[in-house]
């Protein structure tokens, strides 16, 4: 039988999927009230991999990858979720959304992002939150799976998560 081991807290990251700059505004000071301080952002650009969005956001969109100088308990991910999810619920205007915000973790070996939606590739990790390991790290960089969405897949995200895998290796 296997020794039950305590885990080690996970850096927490999000990616914001916008219009309007004020919304991002407020949504990153709610996320820092409830998370801490914002340690990492650099990459930010366009949103186009998918036309999604596009009904209930309007475009174009943009996105932003913040991740979070406090690391936290594994245990606590699925609420992370639930969080995001009121966040995104205050923004709504006639029913529509105006943000999107997905969260994940990194560790050492892996990029999980965190979902309502399940499928074949995603765990479910209770009150109604699926994780779905996104990006494993092997030869120096992380690395996509065949289910790994296109955008999450493209170097430029590589090199974030990367440089996020580096921040938590110091904690």
């Amino acid at each position: 039988m296997g020794a039950e081991l305590k885990q080690k807290p996970v850096k927490l990251f999000t990616s914001i999927i916008f219009r309007d700059e004020g919304i991002l505004e407020n949504t990153e000071r709610k996320l820092e009230k409830k998370y801490g301080k914002i340690e990492f952002v650099v990459w930010r650009g366009s949103f186009d991999f998918t036309d999604y969005y596009y009904p209930e956001f309007g475009r174009p969109l943009r996105r932003k990858l913040i991740c979070f100088k406090k690391t936290i308990d594994l245990i606590d991910v699925c609420n992370v979720k639930r969080v995001t999810n009121r966040i995104e619920d205050r923004t709504r205007i006639n029913e529509k959304r105006n943000v999107n915000i997905d969260p994940g973790y990194v560790t050492e070996a892996k990029m999980v992002l965190l979902t309502t939606k399940d499928y074949s590739h995603r765990i479910y990790v209770g009150k109604g939150i699926f994780a779905e390991s996104t990006l494993f790290y092997r030869d120096g960089s992380f690395r996509s799976w065949p289910w790994t969405y296109p955008d999450y897949a493209q170097a430029e995200l590589i090199s974030y998560f990367n440089k996020v895998r580096e921040l938590y290796r110091k904690v």
